[in-house]
């Protein structure tokens, strides 16, 4: 286990389970220390019977204590106070993932709103290995929800855009996840060969949360740890976690699985950068550090177009004078235009985007850094 204190606060049990009840042992860690939390609350199923196979076989459904509520008051008392005191322990830039099912996920949506999160996008995570409807009486259930909010509107929460885009193949990620459903090597088996947890999450769900909505070295909660996917993941991509269990099953099932994770590398942590994240540099800049001259001219990427530069950091064409995006704008006959990209200059004979002048000075700054 590792701490963490800041300027005397009090210190944070990093890379280590809790046990106990999560509203208490949450209740116990000092506010505003957490950058993500990963919930994965009971589903509170409201399972009446066994469910059985077509050949008579038992499918272990989710029937344990811990899903248990008397009533849906109760399990919506329940909800309020461990979103409150999760909430309590986010950083004020900090976000929460919950996950659920149609018996559930409706309430927690509705509580996360009540408690002032913001709720950011929904996400479906459709199995591509889902368990058919056995009766026959309903729709194969195929997809959970996940919803991801930060604590409060104004919250600049992380949100690695380029680093899902690269995931996915360069294609901008969508909200619709297809994730296969714990099997084979990845389902924690008990002694007797049955599943250790009947709602163990794959670490591929994991994987793309923590990627695109942390940082290295952030702190992640998993307030309901089971047998440890949060914390398995965290540890391998360099985050910290901090994981609440009160099962004893469980708990073993966790510690021996996380003492046999192995970081991965720092070097291949890295992840794309958002273009949002890099320092603004204004064209402006440029002309006054002499990369581009008063009086120079740019020529459009299809070298249709031409303006000069000015003084001031604008560009003048036959009549239109303004930035590089308007001028660019009002040459095409367009609402918008990346002047970055459209505009080029020459040097020793070649044509070269002015962007290229952005990311020089934009590696500089970071030198300096």
């Amino acid at each position: 286990m590792t701490t963490l204190t800041a300027g005397g606060a009090e210190a944070l049990p990093l890379d280590t389970i809790l046990t106990g009840d999560c509203i208490e042992r949450m209740r116990d860690l000092p506010a505003g220390s957490v950058d993500l939390i990963f919930a994965d609350p009971p589903y509170n199923l409201q399972l009446k019977g066994e469910l059985h196979r077509p050949d008579n076989s038992r499918v272990a459904a989710v029937d344990d204590d811990w899903d248990r509520f008397s009533s849906f008051e109760a399990y919506d008392r329940f909800t309020r106070d461990w979103l409150s005191a999760a909430r309590r322990l986010l950083k004020p830039h900090g976000a929460i993932w919950v996950i659920g099912s149609y018996h559930n996920v409706f309430r927690l949506g509705a509580e996360l709103q009540n408690q002032g999160f913001w709720i950011l996008n929904d996400v479906v995570w459709r199995k591509a290995n889902p368990m058919p409807n056995f009766k026959g009486k309903r729709l194969t259930n195929a997809h959970e929800t996940l919803i991801w909010a930060s604590r409060d509107e104004g919250s600049r929460y992380t949100f690695n855009y380029e680093a899902l885009k690269a995931l996915n193949e360069g294609v901008q990620m969508r909200s619709d996840w297809v994730i296969p459903i714990c099997t084979g090597h990845e389902r924690i088996k008990d002694a007797a060969g049955d599943k250790a947890h009947p709602t163990q999450k794959p670490e591929a769900l994991l994987h793309r949360i923590l990627i695109g909505t942390t940082h290295q070295g952030d702190v992640v909660l998993d307030p309901f740890f089971g047998t440890g996917t949060t914390g398995a993941v965290a540890k391998m991509l360099g985050r910290h976690y901090i994981g609440i269990e009160r099962e004893e099953t469980y708990l073993r099932v966790a510690e021996k699985r996380l003492h046999q994770v192995r970081r991965i590398e720092r070097e291949a942590l890295a992840v794309s950068a958002s273009k949002r994240a890099e320092p603004r540099v204004a064209f402006g800049v440029l002309v006054e550090r002499g990369l581009l001259r008063p009086g120079e001219v740019l020529t459009s990427f299809n070298g249709r177009r031409a303006a000069r530069v000015r003084a001031d950091g604008t560009l003048v064409a036959a009549d239109v004078t303004g930035s590089i995006h308007q001028v660019g704008a009002h040459l095409e006959g367009a609402p918008s235009c990346n002047g970055w990209t459209y505009w080029h200059f020459r040097r020793d004979g070649v044509t070269v985007p002015i962007d290229v002048l952005r990311q020089q000075i934009r590696a500089e700054m970071g030198d300096a850094g």
